[in-house]
């Protein structure tokens, strides 16, 4: 087996009971043998973002370790995605479920189909307030570090449940 990777992977859902959705996605992502999660933030309501006509999103971050490389890793979560009744029909649209890798072993990847870290996590605080929570000395790539970030991103509209 190899050796375990570190990751922080987002989490998100604006439909059919958001707070039990990302709940759910937590324990599917826990029971997979090659994922072990560390820490998991609180859950937060936040507003949407870039399609403003939808409900408010419930979001939360986890930390894992895994044996998966990235592209795995993407997989498994888009698998979990799916499991969950996500349909991609337009950008920023409402979702079930969307499990996003922030980042994966401090890699830096330009692949269209796995960008590390996250392109635009250090510009969400609905990513950044909830990895500050759980890892405020976490450094994103060039961005700096996630508690600098978030208070950067603090506008209000983000609230713990």
């Amino acid at each position: 087996m190899s050796a375990f990777k570190p990751a922080v992977i987002a989490l998100g859902s604006n439909l059919q009971n958001p707070a039990g959705q990302v709940r759910a996605a937590l324990r599917a992502i826990a029971a997979h043998p090659q994922i072990r999660v560390l820490q998991i933030s609180s859950l937060y309501r936040t507003a949407p973002v870039g399609y403003d006509d939808q409900p408010d999103f419930v979001n939360a971050v986890c930390s894992v370790e895994t044996s998966l490389d990235g592209v795995s890793l993407l997989a498994v979560l888009n698998q979990i995605e799916a499991d969950f009744g996500r349909e991609r029909s337009f950008r920023n649209a409402p979702r079930t479920l969307d499990l996003d890798i922030i980042d994966y072993n401090h890699e830096n990847s330009s692949d269209p189909h796995l960008t590390l870290p996250h392109p635009r996590a250090h510009e969400r605080g609905f990513v950044m307030v909830p990895l500050a929570e759980i890892l405020p000395d976490f450094v994103l790539g060039k961005h700096g570090r996630a508690v600098d970030l978030a208070a950067a991103l603090g506008d209000g509209s983000i609230q713990k449940l």
